[in-house]
């Protein structure tokens, strides 16, 4: 399936975004708990949407019979992999964490295979095993230790619900727009979170500008825009062929680490990566190659 240029810096742009993010979390986390930064950035995010919905005079509540739906989309995609990524980026570098999450599109295509009957080949789930193994070198790897880091597992699990939310809101972008899907879900998931609004004034109050400000800055762009930009790709593409385009967010978590918290991966985390990313090209490929095959039988002889 052919991509247009302005999907591919829609892509692009979304890949850089996301990348900033973990390393904003990690900022966030210097003067916020993970409860609270969670908070505050969808709180962030559920009013730039709102304010977008109110300009562009879209709508502002889906149907009411969808109302389940969203909330288990939201729960999902916000609730859990937002407090479960910044609970377990507390003893966890941001480069790592971007490469656990990085495997999503390879778990997206074990979600799509059990609930949309979206088949892969023998050569796709062994891009899968390889993605896997890379994880657990990133997880070996990570502080420079050969040794596990438990509090990865909360990662991985970001991945494993991310997996579902990409797949789960397939249903809803026929019904709604991108922009739509994504803010409803944001809503339906930050209410959770309310939970942990009794500490917040006093967390915030506490907190440095930096944590501030960068709770802020996540929740506008890694979290507003980046999150409409990926619903409106997945509008528009297979879910498998969008989510493969993610592999370059931990090429810009990496950079922006770096720069903003002087991390260095280790070795072992770098091969890790390339392990894991190398899956899911096998992945991509696999799933290319079986449509090729598909439509070439569905094509009509002569044509």
């Amino acid at each position: 399936m052919a991509i247009s240029w302005g999907m591919l810096v829609n892509l692009f742009i979304l890949a850089t975004l996301w990348g900033s993010a973990f390393p904003g979390i990690k900022l966030g986390l210097t003067g916020l708990s993970a409860g609270n930064l969670t908070l505050l950035r969808f709180t962030v995010a559920s009013l730039c949407f709102a304010l977008f919905l109110l300009v562009t005079r879209k709508r502002l509540l889906p149907d009411r019979r969808d109302l389940p739906y969203f909330f288990l989309v939201g729960f999902l995609g916000i609730t859990v992999y937002h407090l479960a990524l910044n609970y377990g980026q507390r003893f966890v570098s941001a480069g790592a964490a971007s490469l656990i999450i990085a495997t999503a599109p390879a778990i997206t295509a074990v979600v799509a295979f059990f609930l949309l009957n979206d088949r892969l080949s023998l050569l796709g789930w062994s891009g899968i095993l390889l993605s896997f193994t890379g994880v657990a070198l990133i997880v070996l790897g990570d502080g420079g230790a050969l040794s596990l880091n438990p509090f990865a597992l909360l990662i991985l699990l970001s991945a494993l619900v991310t997996a579902f939310y990409t797949v789960l809101q397939k249903p809803l972008l026929r019904r709604y727009e991108a922009v739509e899907v994504t803010a409803f879900s944001t809503w339906a998931g930050t209410l959770p979170l309310l939970v942990f609004a009794p500490g917040l004034v006093a967390d915030a109050a506490d907190a440095g500008r930096t944590a501030l400000l960068a709770a802020v800055y996540i929740g506008v762009f890694p979290a507003a825009v980046a999150y409409a930009q990926f619903s409106y790709a997945i509008s528009r593409l297979p879910v498998t062929l969008a989510t493969s385009f993610l592999y370059a967010v931990p090429v810009f978590s990496l950079l922006f680490a770096w720069l903003l918290l002087g991390e260095v991966p280790s070795a072992l985390m770098l091969v890790g990566g390339a392990v894991a990313l190398s899956g899911i090209v096998v992945v991509g490929y696999a799933k290319g190659r079986a449509a090729r095959r598909a439509h070439a039988v569905a094509e009509p002889e002569g044509v």
